[in-house]
């Protein structure tokens, strides 16, 4: 008994040394918390530094547009002669002899015909088509009757010197007032030596072609058959002033009542 009680002291000795030869270890056992519990001798960790240097800044790049390009100009059209035309006013340049293809060109939108013999232009002249809701067709058409004295049934017994007819419903050349606008029922007015020059050259099948500007092509019409009344005297060919055996009717022939 006696033997193992001073085994027990003798440990005691010996752990009492060891802890005495480290003093530090005791006191970082034994040291007593502060305030919440968090002992102060524990050496704080080393903090984070802020970084003081700003972000890099975000570089959009510029959106590229590609250039707008405009459209070059047209060149401005050069007047001529036909485009300082007053209304009512014509050029005709007489010929020796009319002889060869005559060509006939309306243009709408200018109110301007022309005239050519063997592609050369003999002839032009303002004029005054169909007004609003009663515009003048568009197209190729045939001369389909010719009448020096020709009076309408449709609108007073209006008088239609010189009319080549290009329709059976109503459509014609004509002397008349030009005013410099459309304003007619659909026929194509000129002024009257004009239409009286024109009428004197012109054949019975002659090619007339109506275009609303020279831009827009146009279509031939089908060819329109004679209305089925009684046929109309043979049609003057002729100017009483050029031909003088060439007399106007006394009355408008009876195809030309629904003009």
């Amino acid at each position: 008994m006696k033997l193992n009680a001073g085994i027990r002291i003798l440990h005691v000795i010996i752990t009492f040394a060891l802890f005495a030869s480290v003093p530090g270890a005791v006191v970082a056992q034994n040291a007593a918390p502060v305030g919440n519990g968090v002992p102060t001798n524990i050496p704080a960790s080393p903090g984070l530094v802020p970084d003081s240097t700003p972000p890099a800044p975000v570089v959009v790049p510029p959106v590229i547009k590609p250039p707008v390009i405009a459209p070059a100009a047209k060149p401005a059209r050069k007047k001529g002669p036909v485009d300082t035309l007053k209304p009512g006013q014509y050029v005709w340049i007489p010929q020796d002899r009319y002889e060869g293809p005559m060509k006939i060109v309306i243009v709408l939108d200018t109110q301007r015909v022309y005239v050519f013999q063997n592609d050369k232009l003999i002839g032009f002249s303002t004029i005054s088509s169909g007004k609003k809701g009663k515009e003048t067709p568009i197209g190729a058409f045939n001369i389909l009757q010719k009448n020096i004295d020709h009076k309408s049934n449709l609108y007073s017994n209006a008088p239609m010197p010189y009319m080549m007819r290009l329709t059976w419903d109503g459509i014609a050349l004509h002397g008349g007032y030009v005013p410099g606008y459309p304003a007619s029922h659909g026929c194509i007015r000129l002024p009257l030596p004009f239409a009286k020059s024109l009428f004197a050259v012109t054949q019975l099948d002659q090619e007339v072609v109506v275009l609303k500007d020279t831009a827009t092509p146009v279509k031939r019409n089908p060819s329109q058959p004679e209305p089925t009344a009684d046929p109309a005297p043979s049609p003057l060919t002729g100017d009483p002033s050029v031909n003088p055996s060439a007399t106007p009717p006394s009355s408008p022939p009876k195809p030309d009542t629904r003009t």
